[in-house]
């Protein structure tokens, strides 16, 4: 099998061919929406609280109850800033999410959100008894939750195996969000038809602002303001994209989410700024490169 690297060879941004946006486009954005089921009988993916006395604890209640407060709350608040907007809006679902928390996923239906699958529960890819046939259950639990079967795709925490691409093509997978480098689309083939990679971000990204860095709560309305001011600049001379990337249990909170909102305000009110879902990037990638 080669090796992963080989098969996404590098490309320089300033050698990419000129790309033209919809509508004299400068810069697309798109956000995504991170709706996870987290059980509670396993260790926690994420802790905001130390085990105390430092000894481990199952179940992790205040840990679990962190997360679950954003599926209960939090994702409510997402889900008016951005509806409120009549924002498009990528939604990375697990796939039993459709089952354990079926308020959550017809929100997200009927706002018309896209639906990326996002593996099945919350769990690193690489550690899968069974990766096929994970794959296989979230797109069949999203397929029979919304009529049609997810184009697109993010990895738990960005986790993948060598064999990942290939069993996300296998299934129907268009577009994959796990590789962030580069500012534009890239093409990588498998045994079952290329796969695109659609610009993601761990940089605008709240898990990675506040969970990781624990900056304080305007960070995420600050750092995109000054990634989406470059990028929208660059813009001039060839299309970028930017990701603005959320988690209801992180930015859904009453003390950030008015930083949400007064970022996707601030980036409304320029011109030139296509709002797009992740399917409808790898679309037009793959329109204009052919």
């Amino acid at each position: 099998m080669a090796r992963l690297t080989d098969r996404i060879p590098y490309q320089a941004i300033v050698d990419r061919p000129h790309l033209n946006l919809p509508d004299n486009g400068r810069i697309a954005v798109w956000v995504i929406v991170n709706v996870e089921e987290w059980q509670i009988e396993n260790a926690m993916p994420r802790t905001v609280l130390s085990p105390p006395m430092g000894q481990p604890l199952l179940p992790d209640v205040p840990n679990w109850s962190w997360h679950e407060y954003g599926m209960r709350s939090g994702f409510w608040r997402h889900h008016k800033a951005l509806t409120e907007r009549n924002l498009p809006v990528t939604m990375a679902i697990n796939g039993h999410v459709c089952e354990s928390y079926p308020r959550v996923a017809q929100a997200g239906l009927d706002a018309g959100w896209e639906f990326m699958g996002h593996g099945y529960v919350q769990g690193p890819t690489h550690k899968l008894s069974n990766q096929r046939q994970s794959i296989a259950d979230t797109v069949d639990a999203i397929r029979a939750f919304c009529g049609t079967a997810p184009r697109s795709w993010e990895c738990p925490g960005l986790t993948e195996t060598e064999e990942t691409l290939d069993l996300l093509r296998e299934h129907g997978i268009e577009y994959v969000a796990d590789w962030v480098i580069d500012d534009l689309p890239q093409e990588i083939d498998t045994p079952h038809g290329v796969i695109t990679t659609i610009p993601y971000t761990v940089e605008t990204n709240d898990i990675a602002i506040y969970a990781l860095q624990n900056h304080a709560s305007d960070e995420l309305l600050k750092r995109g303001i000054d990634q989406f001011d470059r990028l929208y600049q660059e813009g001039e001379e060839n299309a970028r994209f930017m990701a603005i990337s959320l988690h209801p249990y992180i930015t859904g909170v009453p003390h950030r989410i008015r930083y949400v909102e007064a970022l996707l305000d601030y980036i409304a009110g320029h011109e030139h700024v296509c709002w797009m879902t992740g399917s409808e990037i790898g679309d037009w990638y793959r329109a204009e490169m052919t």
